[in-house]
């Protein structure tokens, strides 16, 4: 990988972005891509490096950001031939421009450490702290914390429970749970909606925090915590969509897909806008006319 590659990642992952790389591992002539060939792709589609041009640009742009969405590698094989040669895990992608040859591309989405809050220094607070840093999660202590998009553990055992759960609740956290018993949190809940905080924002709460496991010594009830955590995790990951999906449209000349937003091959005939892979596909449209 080239040095400013290196920086450019190093950069994004230092301010929690997302993005991705792509790595040629294969490919047949005459596709400009050579084995090794890398490149990195950020959340928003910037592309930087080279791995093909063309079709196959618009390709990695788009697996690439789905990449990053869900977190699941990609391995793409674009080529003229690539639905007759299937392989397991491979996404076939037709080649359908007249670059022609044969690409395969490994995408890598690098997604920024999960992070865990913590608030209070009791043993079970201790313990999940060093479970969280075992996992590889960045674990902060709470006053100086961002808080959105967080997992959030409260567990000052009722000192500042209130002023705390006040604080968090405002910045939209991913999850929120408290040690503290039933009875207690009941008292909390009513005083928190008293406050002003949104009662569906309150709901959200888990108290006692932990999934029942039967949990007695600090470490266990610290165990349970992180299993909901991951759990909670994990279901809102497949029931949820990106919160802005990328518009795609058909390339009217190869009928690739093409993500609107980063497409740089577009055209507009009858005041209807058309979008391409690559500058040939476009030239061939003016051409023909929008009949073609």
């Amino acid at each position: 990988m080239r040095p400013e590659l290196l920086a450019l990642a190093a950069s994004l992952s230092a301010r929690g972005e997302r993005f991705a790389l792509v790595t040629v591992v294969r490919r047949e002539p005459p596709s400009s891509a050579r084995v090794g060939d890398t490149a990195l792709i950020t959340q928003g589609g910037d592309y930087h490096g080279w791995a093909g041009g063309g079709c196959t640009r618009e390709t990695v742009v788009r697996e690439a950001q789905r990449a990053m969405f869900d977190g699941e590698p990609r391995f793409l094989c674009l080529s003229p031939d690539a639905a007759s040669t299937p392989r397991p895990g491979m996404l076939a992608v037709p080649m359908t421009c007249d670059s022609g040859g044969t690409v395969e591309i490994y995408v890598e989405p690098v997604l920024p450490a999960s992070r865990l809050v913590l608030f209070g220094t009791t043993p079970a607070v201790e313990a999940l702290a060093r479970i969280g840093a075992a996992m590889g999660w960045r674990v902060e202590r709470g006053a100086e914390a961002a808080l959105r998009g967080a997992h959030v553990l409260v567990g000052t055992m009722g000192d500042e429970d209130l002023e705390v759960l006040q604080k968090v609740l405002r910045d939209e956290p991913a999850y929120v749970g408290v040690i503290a018993s039933r009875k207690r949190f009941d008292q909390v809940r009513e005083t928190l909606i008293a406050c002003g905080i949104p009662r569906a924002a309150v709901e959200k709460v888990s108290a006692p925090a932990g999934l029942d496991i039967g949990a007695r010594a600090p470490e266990e009830v610290a165990l349970s915590v992180m299993a909901q955590i991951v759990e909670r995790l994990r279901r809102t990951a497949t029931q949820s969509v990106p919160a802005s999906v990328p518009e795609e449209a058909k390339d009217p000349i190869c009928g690739m897909t093409v993500n609107v937003a980063t497409a740089r091959h577009k055209a507009e005939v009858g005041g209807k806008a058309y979008y391409f892979c690559c500058a040939g596909c476009r030239a061939k449209f003016l051409e023909k006319g929008v009949n073609a």
